[in-house]
């Protein structure tokens, strides 16, 4: 990670989680991140490049498209970041 805005620091952990739109296709969405605004999008950009999906930031919530929620965990695990996995 290349600057101080994506270091974790952090008391809660962040909450992983799937949703199911009507069409079928799934959202792994990635809340309770508490880092500056730019250091989200960076992440956010990291995690489509390597996934090699779409994905965008809404309301502070990281959104990727697909069912990515282990490899995420891995990733966030091995940059420091508590982790918890909301649902099944």
């Amino acid at each position: 990670m290349p600057d101080d805005r994506c270091k974790p620091k952090q008391a809660e952990p962040v909450r992983l989680s799937f949703r199911r739109n009507m069409k079928g296709s799934g959202m792994t969405l990635i809340d309770r991140l508490q880092m500056h605004p730019a250091g989200k999008e960076e992440l956010l950009r990291g995690f489509k490049r390597r996934l090699g999906t779409g994905g965008t930031v809404k309301f502070g919530v990281l959104e990727l498209q697909g069912d990515h929620r282990d490899l995420v965990e891995a990733e966030l695990k091995a940059d420091g970041y508590k982790v918890k996995r909301i649902g099944g």
